[in-house]
C-alpha cells in the first residue's frame, strides 16, 4: 500500500487500498453510471431495485452481494472488474473516499467532529482543505504516540518474534541465494566487485561522493538508478560493501517510509539480515560452522576472516544460524562502554537485564559479565573469553572490543555451559559471579565506602538525547530529509 505524507495532496489520486471496499465500490458505479448517463432512478429500474437502495450503493453504506454487483455491470455495459478495481476512479473521488473512510473512523469520534456530507455540493477546494487538516489531525496524534514507551514495546515485541524464530528468516535466505545466483556467485565470500554486480543488476549506478548528508549511510535516488557513498569509506566501518547491501537491501525488499516504530526496527532488522545473507551466504557458512563444530574448534574470529567481514558481522550472522543449522542455542550483545547495552538477542535463557516493559537496550550489563570485563582487558587483539556463573545457570562467552565513531562498544557471543564444547576459548580460566538482578551485586556500593561519602558526593550526571526522546521525527526517522532533498538536487544527472 502507498502511503502519502500528511500534507501532500498530489496533483493525482492516490490508492487508499489494495482491495476495493464498499466505497470504492460505490464511487465506481457511480462514476460509470454519469458517465453513461443514466439517472439515479434509471439504474434503480434496470436492475429492479429502489433508488434509495441504489444510492445506498453508491455511498457505499451497503456492501454489494456478487449477483448485485453482476446485475449493476450489466446495466451500465461494463463488466464486474471495472467495478472491483480498487483504485477510485477520479482524484475527486479518492478524497471523497479519504474523508469518508475518515468520518466514519475513531478519531472524529473521538474528537466529537460532527460529519460534513461529503456530496457533489461540497466544493473540491474545500474538499482539499478538509482532507488536509484530517491529515494533519492524524499526523499529530501519530505523533504523540510515539513515546519512548511506544519505543520500548515495539522492541521488545520485536526481540520476542527474532526469539520465537531462533533469529533465523528463511524467506530472506531465499532472497540473498536468488540474488547471488543472479551475478553469478559461486561460493564463498562475496567479492566487492560482485557487490558492484548486484547494484547493476537491479539497476543501479554507483556514485562515490564526499558530501553525503551526515545523516547517511547511503542513499538510493530511484529516479535516476542511483546508489550514493561516500566517497571518505563507510563512515569509519573498513568494510565498503555493508553499506551498498544494506542500501540495495532497502530496495530489494521493497521498504517504505516507516509508519510506526515497530516498522522501523523491522525494516532495519530484514536490511541488516539480508546483507550479512549476502556476505556470508548459508550454504558456505553453513558448511564452514559444520565443519568446525566437528573439530570443536567454532570460532567467531575464524568466520569474520574467513569471509572477510567485521566481527560485528559475523557475530550477528553466528546467532542467524547457530540454533536452527547447529543446534545451539545462543545470546549476542552489543555493549557501549559506558556498560549500555545497544543490542542484544537471546534464545538460551541467559537473564538480560530489562526495564518493567521487559526491554533490554539502554539496560546496564552487569559489571561482572564478558561484556564489561573486556573493557579492563589490556590485550585488544586476542579474543577475550570468560565463564560467568548467573542466576539461571553459566555461561560461556568470547568478546571483543571495537573502536567507533560513538565511542568503544564489545561485542559479545555466548552458549550456556552445556554448548562451550564445541568451541575455541573453552579452556579458559577466567571466571567470574553475577548475582544481579540483586543490587548489592554491582549496583549498591560497598559498605564501608557508602559509609564514606553517602551524603557528600553529588555528582552531575551525563544523560544520552534518548533517554527522553521518542520516534526521531521526518519520513525517514533519523534522516535530515531536507538535507537528503538538497544533496539529490546536486548530484541528479542534468536534464537532456
Amino acid at each position: 500500500m502507498v502511503i502519502s505524507t500528511s500534507r501532500d495532496l498530489g496533483p493525482s489520486p492516490v490508492p487508499l487500498a489494495d482491495e476495493p471496499d464498499a466505497l470504492t465500490i460505490g464511487r465506481r458505479i457511480r462514476h460509470l453510471r454519469t458517465q453513461k448517463g443514466m439517472t439515479l432512478e434509471q439504474l434503480a429500474t434496470a436492475i429492479g431495485k429502489a433508488p434509495s437502495q441504489v444510492s445506498l450503493l453508491e455511498n457505499g453504506k451497503r456492501g454489494p452481494t456478487v449477483a448485485r454487483l453482476q446485475a449493476v455491470a450489466r446495466a451500465l455495459g461494463a463488466g464486474v472488474e471495472d467495478l472491483l478495481a480498487p483504485q477510485p476512479p477520479s482524484r475527486r473521488d479518492a478524497l471523497e473516499i479519504e474523508l469518508e473512510r475518515a468520518q466514519r473512523g475513531p478519531l472524529f469520534d473521538t474528537l466529537g467532529v460532527r460529519p460534513v456530507r461529503v456530496g457533489r455540493s461540497l466544493p473540491t477546494d474545500a474538499l482539499e482543505a478538509i482532507v488536509a487538516l484530517q491529515r494533519e489531525l492524524e499526523r499529530l496524534h501519530t505523533e504523540r504516540a510515539l513515546t519512548p514507551e511506544e519505543a520500548r514495546r515495539a522492541n521488545t515485541e520485536l526481540r520476542a518474534a527474532m526469539r520465537a524464530q531462533d533469529n533465523y528468516f528463511p524467506e530472506l535466505e531465499i532472497v540473498a541465494r536468488r540474488l547471488l545466483d543472479d551475478v553469478g556467485h559461486r561460493g564463498g565470500p562475496l567479492p566487492q566487485r560482485q557487490a558492484g554486480d548486484l547494484a547493476t543488476h537491479l539497476g543501479f549506478e554507483i556514485h562515490y561522493v564526499p558530501d553525503l548528508p551526515h545523516s547517511t549511510r547511503a542513499v538510493i535516488d530511484r529516479r535516476h538508478h542511483r546508489v550514493y557513498l561516500p566517497s571518505d569509506g563507510i563512515r569509519g566501518r573498513s568494510d565498503a560493501r555493508s553499506a551498498l547491501l544494506q542500501a540495495l537491501a532497502s530496495h530489494v525488499l521493497e521498504h517504505t517510509e516507516p509508519r510506526d516504530y515497530g516498522e522501523l526496527l523491522r525494516q532495519r532488522v530484514e536490511a541488516n539480515y539480508l546483507c550479512a545473507a549476502l556476505l556470508l551466504p548459508e550454504r558456505d557458512a553453513v558448511r564452514f560452522l559444520r565443519g568446525a563444530k566437528e573439530q570443536r574448534a567454532i570460532s567467531i574470529e575464524d568466520l569474520r576472516d574467513a569471509f572477510a567481514v567485521s566481527y560485528e558481522t559475523a557475530a550477528h550472522r553466528f546467532t542467524n544460524l547457530a540454533t536452527r543449522q547447529l543446534g545451539i542455542p545462543v545470546h549476542f550483545m552489543k555493549v557501549h562502554e559506558s556498560g549500555v547495552i545497544h543490542k542484544a538477542y537471546e534464545n538460551d535463557g541467559v537473564r538480560f537485564p530489562t526495564d518493567a516493559l521487559g526491554t533490554v537496550e539502554g539496560q546496564y550489563v552487569c559489571k561482572h559479565w564478558t561484556a564489561r570485563v573486556v573493557f579492563t582487558v589490556p590485550d585488544r587483539l586476542a579474543p577475550y573469553y570468560q565463564y560467568t556463573d548467573t542466576s539461571t545457570g553459566t555461561y560461556w562467552c568470547t568478546s571483543r572490543v571495537s573502536d567507533t565513531a560513538d565511542g568503544l562498544f564489545s561485542v559479545s557471543v555466548g552458549v550456556p555451559y552445556a554448548q562451550v564444547k564445541w568451541f575455541l576459548g573453552r579452556e579458559t580460566t577466567a571466571r567470574a559471579s553475577s548475582r544481579c538482578p540483586d543490587e548489592s551485586c554491582c549496583r549498591r556500593p560497598p559498605a564501608p565506602l557508602a559509609a564514606r561519602w553517602a551524603g557528600h558526593a553529588f555528582p552531575s550526571a551525563r544523560p544520552h538525547a534518548s533517554m527522553l526522546a521518542a520516534m526521531p521525527q521526518g519520513a525517514m526517522p533519523g534522516v535530515d530529509q531536507t538535507e537528503v532533498y538538497e544533496f539529490l538536487d546536486r548530484h541528479a544527472p542534468a536534464a537532456r
